[in-house]
């Protein structure tokens, strides 16, 4: 059986913060609907609640005004466009300080996630959050001259338990990538699932809707130790996470991923299995005769599985 993950807090000493009664999220469904669109997550009733737990922890807030500016201009943009714009507004009504504003957004947040699936969509109310720091938490002019780097690391560790920082990790690895991937490493022993996830999946070099990171594009290496690490979390959450970042290092480096799974497979559990048969699926439906191999080995069917 798996050892359960220590926890590695990201500021020894520092206590997560506690969300007050009453803070909520606006209700979503699971999923979108025909004819639907995400940017309907980010809508009025998601401007309301972010203007009243906001207003719930830092009396000064003015939220009649937060709303006029957060709704101005809001209609024709789409979901991360939304994320961004009211990043904006959110600058603008919180303090000037970076890690003052930061630490007002902690306090409005509800209870982190207890749950890795049936997750859905309602977490989108927190897009504006990671968006805050992706935009502001690298630039120590935000914050009165001192490096924010801990501050936007604290910050994220809290967001990804309740929605994801995989967006908002990309600027970091791009701007300071030793550095992030020191944390991130550090990160893959923590307890929740959804920290440990993000080690992997905001690493990835390729994430579907997020900014690339080049470096990691041309040489992956530096990210495999975080991979290694995770290759047997307890999480299938976790463990996908893994696989898909190994198919998008396939994408530029196939010998790379080859070389790995060659490895995992010897000895490997059937959860391993899983990872490196799902890692590999996109070069076995081209018939590439490494990644047909290894997902043989690693119990693939005729029919793929």
């Amino acid at each position: 059986m798996s050892k359960k993950p220590k926890r590695s807090a990201p500021n020894a000493g520092q206590p997560a913060p506690r969300a007050p009664a009453g803070l909520r999220i606006p209700s979503a469904p699971g999923t979108i609907s025909k004819g639907s669109t995400l940017k309907v997550l980010l809508d009025r009733p998601a401007v309301d609640c972010l203007a009243a737990n906001l207003a719930m922890v830092h009396a000064p807030f003015d939220g009649a005004a937060f709303r006029k500016d957060a709704l101005t201009g809001l209609e024709p943009l789409g979901i991360m466009d939304r994320g961004h714009h009211l990043a904006r507004v959110l600058r603008a009504h919180l303090p000037v300080r970076y890690a003052d504003a930061i630490d007002v957004l902690l306090r409005s947040l509800t209870p982190p996630l207890t749950a890795t699936d049936t997750l859905g969509l309602a977490v989108f109310f927190y897009l504006p959050h990671v968006c805050f720091v992706a935009n502001y938490g690298l630039d120590a002019a935000h914050n009165g001259g001192r490096d924010p780097f801990a501050i936007s690391m604290r910050a994220q560790y809290e967001l990804t338990r309740r929605f994801s920082a995989e967006f908002s990790m990309r600027p970091f690895l791009n701007h300071a990538l030793a550095r992030t991937l020191a944390q991130l490493q550090a990160w893959t022993r923590d307890a929740d699932p959804h920290v440990r996830r993000l080690c992997s999946e905001g690493s990835r070099p390729r994430l579907p809707w997020a900014v690339h990171i080049p470096a990691l594009i041309r040489d992956p290496r530096p990210a495999l130790p975080i991979l290694e690490a995770l290759k047997d979390d307890p999480d299938l959450y976790v463990r996908r996470s893994v696989a898909n970042h190994l198919g998008d290092i396939a994408k530029d480096h196939p010998a790379v991923v080859f070389e790995i799974c060659e490895t995992w497979v010897v000895g490997a559990s059937e959860a391993r299995k899983w990872l490196i048969r799902h890692a590999l699926r996109h070069p076995a439906k081209h018939g590439v005769k490494a990644a047909l191999r290894l997902r043989k080995l690693a119990g693939a069917t005729a029919r793929g599985a």
